[in-house]
C-alpha cells in the first residue's frame, strides 16, 4: 500500500495559532485574539496558556516548531531583552516563524520604541505577511477572524488537485500605481490630506483643482504613504470610465468582486468591504458625478470606509471635504534670485527636474535663469504646463520657451506616450473641462477671457449680462475660475493658460464685442471713482482699482489701438488722483505717449481735452524722471488746451506742475513761477476745487519762504490751515504723495501747534535776513542737476511722520543728492479727519 501523499491528522489535531506580542501591554489583544481563534475552532498557541518548567526562550521555540499559523500583534513596546542576547523575545518569535503563513496587526496611536520601528520597518519589507493596523481590541478580534478563514480558505484552494482548479483570476486592483519620479513642493500639500484622512469626522476627501494641477499625483502620493504603514488601500482610476453606471464595476475589478449578474453590484460591494478598514481612492471623477449615489452608498453602510477622490468638480454631498489643489510657488514678479535660490522655488526645481530628464546636462545658470523664472510665472506654477514646457528643451532654449509662450498654447504639447491622450497637450487638458459645461458656461468662459487679472463679479455680470453668477459657480465648480475673498468681495482669476485657451473659443468680431464691453466698463469704473477717492470711502476704492490695476491698463491700451482718443484720455484722466497715489504716473506716462504717438502716426488731430490731458501727463510725469528737458511749453500749452475745454481744475493743475518747471531750469524763473501760481489758484477757486486750492496755496508758501518772503509766505500757509479747519469733514479731500516713490498721502504723529510753530520759525528766519541776503538766498534753488545748498538737518526741528507705506519722513528733507526740487508733496492728510494745518511740502525718502 503507497502512503498516503500527505499527513493525516487525528480528529484532536487542530490548526495551531501561535499568538506572540507583549504580555501586559497588549493584555486585552490577547484575549481577544484567543476567542477570535477558538471562535474558528483552532487551537491558539500562547504562552500564558500553561505553566511549563523550561526556560521562556526554549519554550516558544517549541512551540513555534509545533504550530501552522503566526499572529503578530504590535503595539508600543520593543519586549525585554534577556541578559546575553541581542534582540527582545518579540523580535526572536518573528525570526523563527519563516516559512509560516504570517498575520501581522500594528496598533494605532501609540508612541513605539525605536527599536520596534526597526522591526515593523522589515517587517513590511517581507513579501509573505499580511499587514494591517488596528484600533482597539474588538476590532483586532474581528481582523483575525476573518483574515484567519481567508488564510484556511486558500490553503484549501491550494491542496485541491491541479485538474479541479478554475480558471485562475488575477486582480491588480488595491495596488497603488507607482509614480515615475519624485513629487516636488507638495510637502505641505501631502500633510494637510492626510490629516484630513485622520480625523475620524471625515469620511471623504475630494481634492479638485483646474487639469493639469497635479491631483491625481497627489492623491498617489497619500495612498503610497498610507499603503505603506500597512493600511488597506485600494486605488480605482476612473479616467477610462466613460459612464457612471459602470462606476461600481471598476471598483469591483479592483477589489476582486465577481459580478455574476445575481444581485445588485453595489450590495455586493458592501458584503466584500464590511468589516474592512480601508481607504478607497477614486481617481478623475468629474465626469462620472452621476455615480456620486454610489459613493454615498457605500459611505453610508461602512462606517470603516473612508474615500479619497479626485475631480475638477466637488460632489457637493454633505460628508465632503474639499481641499483645493493650488499651482505651485513662482516667483515673485520682481524677484531675480540667485539660481542657487531659484532653484529652490517649487515650480522652477519642477521645471528643472523635467527638463534633466530630456536633457541631462540642463542646469539652473546665471544666463538662464531669468528666462526659467518667467516661463514658471508665465505658466502660473501649473504642474503639467512646465512639464510640457520642460520637454521642448531637447530644441529650444529658455528664453525661446519664454517667448514663444506669448503666441498660445502650441507651444505646451508632445506629453509623454503613457499620459491619457486628454494630457498629451495642455489645450486637450483645458478641452476635457469645457466639454462637460453646460453652453452658456462655455460662451462666459469665452468672454470672460478679456480679463487681464482678478475681476469681480460686478465686472463679470457687465461683460456676461444675464445668467452671469450660475455661469461663474458653473466655471468655479469646474475649476476653470478661481474664487477668493478680498475685503469682503469675491474676486474671480483665470489661469493664464485658461486664459488663453478661453480666448480661442471666440471669433474676432466676439473678441472685439467683448473688448469693446470690457473697455466701456472700466471706463464707468474710473469715471465712478474719480468721485469717490475724494471721500471717506478712499481706502476701498484704492484696494479696488488696485486690484484691477492690469484691467484698467488694458482698457487704456484698447481704446488707443481703436483710436477713441478721448475716451482713451478721459479714462486716464479720471484716475489721476489713483494713479498720484499708487505711485503710478509713469505707467500713465507712457499710456499717453503712445496715444500721442498713434495719433501721429495715423495722421489724427486730437480734441482740445485730450491733447490737453496726454501733454500734462507726459510732460509733468517727465519733470520727475527726466534732466535737461524743457517742459515750460508743453505743460504752458496743455494749461491753454484745459482752459480752451472748459476745465477749470485741469487748467490750474497744469498751471502748478508748469510753475515747478519754472523753478527747476537752470535759471529759475521765480516771478513767472509765482504768477502760474496765482493764476492756478483763481482757477481752483473758480472750478470749485478746494483740494487745488490748498495744494496752491501751501506751494506758493514755500516757494515765498524759500524766495526769503517769510510774512507773506506765512500768510499763505495760515490761509491754507485756515480752509483746512473749516473743511474738516469725512468727505475731504485727499492730498496726493508724488514722490519718486508715489507713496500715499504721509499722516503726520506731530501737533497741529507744531506744524505751525515750525511755519512761524521759517517766517522768523526769513524775516531775520537783509536784503543782501535774500538776494543771496538764490542759491537755495537747487536746479535739477542738483546744485543746491540746503540748511544743516541738525538745524531744523524735525517731528517725525510716517507715510501709508510705513516709511518714516523727516521734514525738510537733507539736501538732495538728487536732480529733483520741490516735489509736490503735500502731504496735509486732506482725508483725515484732522483740524491741524498743514505742513510743508517735504519728499518721503
Amino acid at each position: 500500500m503507497d502512503a498516503p501523499a500527505v499527513s493525516i491528522r487525528t480528529p484532536d489535531q487542530r490548526i495551531r495559532v501561535f499568538v506572540s506580542s507583549t504580555l501586559r501591554e497588549l493584555e486585552p489583544e490577547r484575549r481577544a485574539v484567543r476567542e477570535a481563534v477558538e471562535s474558528l475552532h483552532l487551537a491558539p498557541v500562547m504562552f500564558e496558556l500553561g505553566a511549563r518548567p523550561h526556560p521562556p526562550r526554549s519554550l516558544y521555540r517549541s512551540y513555534l516548531a509545533q504550530s501552522d499559523v503566526f499572529v503578530g500583534i504590535y503595539g508600543g513596546s520593543y519586549g525585554w531583552v534577556a541578559p546575553g542576547e541581542e534582540v527582545s523575545g518579540l523580535e526572536d518569535e518573528y525570526a523563527l516563524s519563516a516559512g509560516m503563513p504570517k498575520l501581522i496587526y500594528v496598533k494605532d496611536g501609540v508612541t513605539r520604541e525605536p527599536r520596534l520601528d526597526g522591526l515593523l520597518d522589515r517587517i513590511r519589507n517581507d513579501d509573505d505577511a499580511s499587514y494591517k493596523r488596528y484600533g482597539d481590541p474588538q476590532e483586532l478580534g474581528d481582523l483575525v477572524r476573518a483574515d484567519l478563514a481567508v488564510l484556511l480558505a486558500e490553503r484549501f484552494d491550494a491542496s485541491r488537485p491541479a485538474a479541479e482548479e478554475p480558471p485562475a483570476q488575477h486582480y491588480d486592483g488595491g495596488r497603488v500605481p507607482a509614480p515615475y519620479s519624485a513629487i516636488v513642493g507638495r510637502a505641505g500639500a501631502i500633510a494637510t490630506v492626510r490629516e484630513l484622512l485622520d480625523r475620524p469626522d471625515v469620511r471623504l476627501v475630494t481634492l479638485v483643482g483646474p487639469g493639469g494641477i497635479g491631483k491625481s499625483r497627489l492623491a498617489i502620493e497619500v495612498a503610497a504613504e498610507i499603503a505603506k504603514e500597512g493600511a488597506d488601500v485600494v486605488f480605482v482610476m476612473l479616467e477610462s470610465v466613460r459612464s457612471a453606471e459602470f462606476v461600481p464595476a471598476a471598483i469591483a475589478h479592483e477589489l476582486g468582486v465577481r459580478d455574476a449578474g445575481d444581485g445588485p453590484l453595489e450590495d455586493k460591494l458592501v458584503t466584500a468591504l464590511e468589516g474592512r478598514r480601508l481607504l478607497l481612492v477614486l481617481d478623475n471623477m468629474e465626469h462620472v458625478l452621476d455615480a456620486t449615489a454610489v459613493v454615498m452608498k457605500l459611505i453610508s453602510a461602512l462606517p470603516e470606509l473612508t474615500l479619497l477622490v479626485t475631480s475638477r468638480s466637488p460632489l457637493r454631498v454633505r460628508p465632503e471635504r474639499t481641499y483645493e489643489v493650488a499651482p505651485l510657488e513662482v516667483p515673485a514678479e520682481d524677484a531675480r534670485p540667485a539660481p542657487e535660490t531659484a532653484a529652490g522655488i517649487p515650480s522652477v526645481a519642477l521645471f528643472v527636474e523635467r527638463a534633466r530628464a530630456v536633457r541631462p546636462d540642463f542646469g539652473l545658470t546665471a544666463a538662464n535663469c531669468a528666462a526659467v523664472l518667467g516661463i514658471c510665472r508665465a505658466l502660473d506654477g501649473v504642474p503639467l504646463a512646465l512639464e510640457l514646457a520642460a520637454a521642448r528643451i531637447r530644441t529650444l532654449t529658455p528664453e525661446s520657451i519664454l517667448q514663444r509662450l506669448g503666441t498660445g498654447l502650441g507651444l505646451l504639447s508632445g506629453g509623454a506616450r503613457d499620459l491619457p491622450e486628454r494630457q498629451r497637450t495642455l489645450t486637450g487638458t483645458i478641452l476635457w473641462s469645457v466639454d462637460l459645461l453646460p453652453a452658456s458656461a462655455r460662451a462666459a468662459l469665452a468672454r470672460l477671457a478679456v480679463f487681464t487679472g482678478p475681476f469681480t463679479l460686478a465686472a463679470a455680470e457687465a461683460l456676461v449680462g444675464e445668467g452671469a453668477l450660475d455661469a461663474l459657480d458653473a466655471l468655479v465648480e469646474s475649476s476653470l475660475v478661481s474664487q477668493r475673498d478680498v475685503g469682503g468681495e469675491s474676486v474671480f482669476t483665470l489661469l493664464a493658460t485658461v486664459r488663453s485657451f478661453a480666448a480661442s473659443l471666440s471669433t474676432k468680431d466676439e473678441w472685439d464685442a467683448a473688448r469693446d464691453g470690457h473697455a466701456q466698463y472700466f471706463f464707468g469704473l474710473a469715471h465712478t471713482a474719480a468721485h469717490g477717492l475724494r471721500t471717506g470711502d478712499q481706502g476701498r476704492w484704492l484696494v479696488g482699482l488696485t486690484l484691477q490695476r492690469a484691467d484698467l491698463a488694458s482698457a487704456v491700451g484698447w481704446l488707443t489701438a481703436q483710436g477713441q482718443w478721448d475716451r482713451a484720455a478721459e479714462l486716464a484722466w479720471s484716475l489721476y488722483l489713483y494713479l498720484w497715489l499708487g505711485g503710478l504716473l509713469g505707467q500713465v506716462r507712457l499710456w499717453m505717449t503712445r496715444l500721442l504717438e498713434e495719433a501721429s502716426a495715423r495722421g489724427e488731430t486730437l480734441s482740445s481735452r485730450a491733447e490737453a490731458i496726454a501733454l500734462y501727463f507726459t510732460r509733468a510725469v517727465a519733470f520727475w524722471q527726466q534732466q535737461d528737458v524743457d517742459l515750460v511749453g508743453g505743460l504752458t500749452r496743455s494749461a491753454q488746451l484745459f482752459a480752451r475745454s472748459g476745465d477749470a481744475s485741469g487748467e490750474a493743475l497744469a498751471l502748478v506742475s508748469a510753475a515747478l518747471a519754472r523753478l527747476a531750469a537752470p535759471v529759475p524763473d521765480v516771478q513767472g513761477a509765482i504768477g502760474d501760481l496765482e493764476r492756478s489758484l483763481n482757477r481752483f477757486r473758480a472750478g470749485g476745487d478746494r483740494w487745488g486750492e490748498a495744494m496752491s496755496l501751501v506751494t506758493m508758501g514755500r516757494v515765498l519762504l524759500v524766495a526769503g518772503e517769510g510774512e507773506a509766505a506765512a500768510s499763505l500757509l495760515r490761509k491754507a490751515s485756515r480752509w483746512r479747519a473749516r473743511k474738516a469733514n469725512p468727505s475731504a479731500s485727499p492730498s496726493p504723495c508724488t514722490t519718486g516713490a508715489g507713496h500715499a498721502c504721509c499722516r503726520t504723529t506731530s501737533t497741529a501747534p507744531r506744524r505751525i510753530s515750525r511755519a512761524a520759525w521759517r517766517s522768523r528766519r526769513a524775516s531775520a535776513t537783509t536784503k543782501a541776503s535774500r538776494t543771496a538766498s538764490k542759491d537755495w534753488w537747487p536746479s535739477r542737476r542738483g546744485r543746491a545748498t540746503w540748511p544743516a538737518r541738525a538745524s531744523w526741528p524735525a517731528p517725525r511722520r510716517r507715510c501709508a507705506s510705513g516709511r518714516a519722513c523727516s521734514m525738510p528733507p537733507s539736501p538732495p543728492s538728487t536732480d529733483r526740487w520741490l516735489r509736490p508733496c503735500v502731504r496735509a492728510g486732506w482725508a483725515e479727519r484732522s483740524t491741524t494745518a498743514p505742513p510743508a511740502a517735504v519728499p518721503c525718502r
